[in-house]
């Protein structure tokens, strides 16, 4: 979805490279790691705060608009790997997503011993060199202790997931008061196999009954009854809607 919205694709070491220059020869998972929080914080920050710089100035694309038009007048929810909070600026209920690995917008302590608290974002600046990749002082702090996005990282033991498993506990008593999902599709949209979180959750409601339309460019493939769509998350939409409208 956010590839779509002109957000960087990490896939790959050049997709990354291409995106932080500075970075070439590290990969998006060596960089999306907690220990630069003790090592060198102020490029952890670099990283994660030219990142929340840019979600943050990111307008969401048309596909949104027609997902939130189709879910005028019903029941859903949305579940996201992606960490931009692209759903909330979107037009879509706050209540009704689940960000499984966290979101940029929210911040915790680096140091799990200071508390296990999770804040708003919202007014924290974060100045970052673009050719350096190094955000400048001072880092995001509270009560004089150094912060990080609460989003969950590779090799990450120290992400509070509180916010994420009342999320998840929200969509569960959804599913749960449904019933039956046989009246209910699930619309994936660019979720990989390397780390497949979003394809099991949207295949578990498969074998729940629902049926599973996967929009992707490179992995639309899926277990027998998926309605694959070789393309990417905007056009995919776009394209479902134009049928929709002609009564295909």
């Amino acid at each position: 979805m956010g590839v779509d919205s002109g957000l960087p694709d990490f896939r790959g070491p050049e997709g990354f490279w291409r995106a932080y220059p500075a970075l070439r020869g590290y990969s998006f998972s060596e960089m999306a790691n907690p220990e630069w929080f003790e090592t060198n914080p102020n490029r952890a920050w670099g990283f994660y705060g030219h990142r929340l710089n840019l979600y943050r100035k990111t307008l969401p694309h048309a596909g949104f608009d027609v997902l939130l038009k189709w879910c005028e007048n019903r029941s859903y929810f949305v579940y996201t790997s992606n960490v931009d909070g692209a759903f909330q600026k979107a037009g879509f209920e706050p209540e009704r997503i689940v960000e499984c690995h966290g979101s940029i917008h929210h911040l915790q302590y680096v140091d799990e011993k200071c508390g296990s608290d999770i804040w708003s974002a919202d007014g924290v600046i974060v100045t970052v060199d673009e050719e350096t990749v190094l955000a400048a002082d001072p880092l995001p702090r509270r009560s004089g202790h150094l912060l990080r996005p609460n989003i969950l990282m590779f090799g990450d033991w120290g992400w509070i997931g509180d916010r994420s498993n009342r999320q998840q506990r929200r969509l569960q008593s959804w599913a749960n008061d449904l019933g039956t999902l046989e009246n209910c599709v699930v619309i994936e949209m660019g979720a990989g196999k390397v780390i497949p979180t979003t394809r099991l959750m949207g295949e578990d409601f498969q074998r729940s009954g629902a049926t599973l339309i996967r929009i992707n460019p490179r992995d639309s493939d899926g277990p027998s009854g998926t309605i694959s769509i070789a393309t990417g998350a905007k056009d995919g939409l776009q394209a479902i809607d134009q049928m929709i409208a002609k009564g295909a």
